[in-house]
Order: structure tokens, then C-alpha cells, then sequence
């Protein structure tokens, strides 16, 4: 097979498969290895990206998925009668924060981290996608461990975790107290 039957072998798997699908499954539709699977899907993506199309192909981690490009989400959404979604409130995105950058978390650490109940919250989070149970902690109780999806990587514009802003640097607290320096002297009466 040749390298451009293998590039529209890999979009016709893309385009059927709707969802996310990971190199090494291409790799093995294709009989090929994973490292050329991935360099052949790269080529693809940057392929579409040069022809301003209205689909194109995005990384997800160690996945690729063939969707629609963002800025005709208004006419596509009138064709297929969408509704606009629902911005996230900010006690959503805080959760959201605790859990993508802490991953994979309990719900009791996140009510911790925020100091709220965050019930609710997860239970919307985990509704749209964005988060789901990861395991169970191996504690009394066996509470659930919460981790990010692939449709947060897509609704954030991720390819991985490692794409995540890094966090800002905690700034050393002022001693209010005594500085070490000067130690006490002791008088001879």
C-alpha cells in the first residue's frame, strides 16, 4: 500500500469512526508501526489545516479525530437544530481546575482544595463529559477517583495534560517574626 493509500485509509477510518481513535489502532488497521501510523496522521492533520476545509484533524493525547472546524459551529448548529451550550459557572471550571491539574482525585479532596460542597458541580462536570470516575481509592470507603476525558481535551483545545498552563508560582511568605540573624546574648550578672 502506498504512503498516500495509507494517508486516505486513515481518513476513512477517521471520517467512519466518528470518535477519537489511538495510533496504535491505526498502526494495526494499517500493518504498519505506531511511530509511522502517527507520522502519516500528523501529515493528514497539517494537510487539512493548510486547505482551510471545514473539517479538519485534531490529537487527542496519543488519538486522532476528524471534526468540524469551530468557526462554522453557528450554521452547523442550525442545521442540526443545536442548542447553544451553557457556559460553565465558575465553581465548575475551580472543580474543573482541581481535578485536571490533581488527577486522579476524590471528591473529598476537591471539597478540600475549594472548601464547599462540590457534589453537585461533579455530577455536572462528569453529565457533559468533561470529567468521569477513573477507579476507586483503596481506603475504607472505597471512594471514587475522578479524572478528565478526551472531550475536555476537545473543549479545552488540548492535544494532552501536558498542554495545560503551568501553574503560578507560590510567592514565599514575608517571617514576621525575628529574623535569625542576630542571636540573643546572654549577660554574666
Amino acid at each position: 500500500m502506498s504512503e498516500i493509500n495509507r494517508k486516505a485509509a486513515i481518513e476513512a477510518i477517521l471520517f467512519a469512526s466518528g470518535a477519537s481513535v489511538e495510533a496504535s489502532r491505526l498502526a494495526q488497521a494499517l500493518e504498519i508501526s505506531e511511530k509511522q501510523a502517527i507520522s502519516l496522521a500528523d501529515e493528514l492533520m497539517g494537510e487539512y489545516q493548510a486547505a482551510e476545509r471545514g473539517i479538519t484533524i485534531i490529537k487527542l493525547d496519543t488519538a486522532y479525530q476528524m471534526v468540524s472546524v469551530k468557526e462554522y459551529a453557528p450554521q452547523i448548529r442550525v442545521v442540526m437544530d443545536l442548542r447553544r451550550n451553557t457556559p460553565l459557572s465558575q465553581a465548575a471550571l475551580e472543580v474543573l481546575a482541581v481535578v485536571a491539574y490533581n488527577q486522579p482525585v476524590t471528591k473529598a479532596f476537591v471539597e478540600q482544595v475549594r472548601g464547599v460542597d462540590c457534589s453537585g458541580v461533579i455530577g455536572s462536570l462528569t453529565t457533559k463529559g468533561l470529567i468521569e470516575e477513573k477507579g476507586r481509592l483503596e481506603l475504607p470507603g472505597r471512594p471514587l477517583l475522578y479524572g478528565t476525558t478526551e472531550n475536555f481535551l476537545r473543549c479545552f483545545n488540548l492535544e494532552s495534560l501536558d498542554d495545560l498552563p503551568p501553574l503560578p508560582e507560590e510567592e514565599p511568605k514575608e517571617d514576621g517574626g525575628q529574623q535569625e540573624s542576630e542571636a540573643p546574648q546572654e549577660t554574666s550578672e
